[in-house]
């Protein structure tokens, strides 16, 4: 984390990515995540949240000319909001595609550059308490799911997973769990609780 940087200015020589979390309900705030790749380590530049109530229009219309200051005309969303989204979007010239992955899976492959401190991340006290609230749970037929604790929100821990997952996926950056895997089960907590240690404990909580 860069700490007191709270956004990066535009660079005209480097390619920026966006991920946009539409609001999925009346309490649910819109998110944008942006950033770049500098060799294997992605940087967040800027973060927005707009919490309800809001007008869904004005919003996509200051997402889209803050997009464009960083040279960003196409972006991706998350696949559960629908075609409102694509639509806004088609009016001010950007874009939007949804995205490939549900929200449990951006957040298990963001792990690794977590991990390996590949996320460089602006000093943002929302952003990093809903990154430190995600939770990991196990439904009955043995799938793990990460998403809020019940009552909480990750609007903006979405938008970071999904730029993360942008960044990644043009550049194939290897974001599967196999490089933490080692000759027990027990190999891939301890690689997350040396993180730990070594950060402070900001993701304490992450991934548990």
């Amino acid at each position: 984390m860069s700490l007191d940087v709270r956004e990066r200015a535009p660079i005209s020589s480097v390619q920026y990515f966006g991920f946009v979390d539409p609001s999925g309900g009346s309490a649910d705030s819109m998110t944008l995540a942006v950033g770049h790749r500098e060799e294997d380590v992605v940087v967040v530049d800027a973060v927005r949240e707009r919490r309800p109530p809001f007008s869904p229009e004005d919003v996509v219309a200051e997402f889209s000319e803050l997009l464009k200051s960083y040279h960003i005309s196409m972006i991706i969303g998350d696949r559960y909001a629908g075609e409102w989204p694509r639509e806004r979007f088609r009016e001010h010239g950007v874009s939007y595609e949804p995205a490939e992955k549900p929200k449990s899976d951006l957040y298990r492959d963001m792990l690794p550059a977590i991990n390996s401190r590949k996320i460089n991340l602006l000093d943002d006290a929302r952003l990093l308490a809903q990154l430190v609230g995600l939770e990991r749970r196990t439904a009955r037929g043995g799938r793990d799911s990460i998403d809020h604790a019940p009552g909480a929100h990750d609007d903006i821990a979405n938008a970071l997973a999904g730029l993360c997952d942008c960044t990644q996926h043009k550049y194939r950056y290897d974001s599967s769990l196999d490089w933490v895997r080692g000759p027990d089960d027990d190999f891939q907590r301890h690689r997350l609780s040396q993180h730990i240690l070594q950060t402070g404990g900001y993701y304490r909580r992450l991934w548990r």
